[in-house]
């Protein structure tokens, strides 16, 4: 069975938003960048590297296809280029980026993704789509890189519906710049007792 890993740039107030800087007209879009590193930037490409396919919802797909068909990079663009794509959406008609499939139902259409043959699949950003993968125990992994910053709200993974998930430390870093990677994976239900 292919594993779903959930990658996410998260902020100390757990914001998720406009890491990047213009994914939404957040006021402070952009907080990930003053945190480049070449540590960070290989933990990114390492996690990258380790997978077959992508999973995106639509905001980020959208985002994506507008910036990444352009970029031709070994580390980034390449790879993200040629991975089969597969983004969640009731909505979208047609999905034009290279390699791209329309899934139309999280609970039943990303299990049979995770059913079939392949690789891992990686989660970029996709907030909307990541809590209902977190709802339905579709993820395999959740990787926090966690940024010594707090924004004052945004668009977060996790909300206030009072849904229990617990999770065991697989693995930790620190970099230099003070950003700390925390990958984690679901504790069974049986192991919740």
């Amino acid at each position: 069975m292919r594993k779903i890993i959930v990658t996410e740039f998260i902020t100390l107030d757990g914001v998720v938003e406009s890491p990047g800087g213009n994914e939404t007209p957040h006021p402070h879009g952009g907080w990930q960048f003053k945190y480049n590193s070449p540590e960070t930037g290989k933990y990114k490409m390492d996690e990258l590297a380790g997978v077959d396919a992508l999973l995106l919802g639509k905001t980020t797909y959208e985002v994506f296809a507008g910036f990444w068909p352009s970029q031709t990079d070994a580390g980034f663009g390449e790879p993200i280029n040629r991975l089969p794509k597969y983004v969640v959406s009731r909505s979208l008609q047609k999905a034009g980026w290279n390699n791209s499939h329309i899934l139309r139902d999280v609970a039943n259409d990303v299990a049979a993704l995770k059913q079939s043959d392949g690789g891992d699949i990686l989660v970029y950003g996709s907030a909307t789509l990541v809590k209902a993968l977190l709802h339905y125990n579709l993820v395999d992994e959740l990787h926090l890189m966690l940024f010594p910053v707090v924004v004052g709200g945004g668009l977060k993974i996790f909300d206030d519906n009072l849904e229990l998930k617990k999770f065991a430390l697989k693995h930790s870093q620190t970099f230099d710049n003070g950003v700390l990677t925390l990958e984690y994976q679901p504790v069974s239900k049986s192991d919740k007792a």
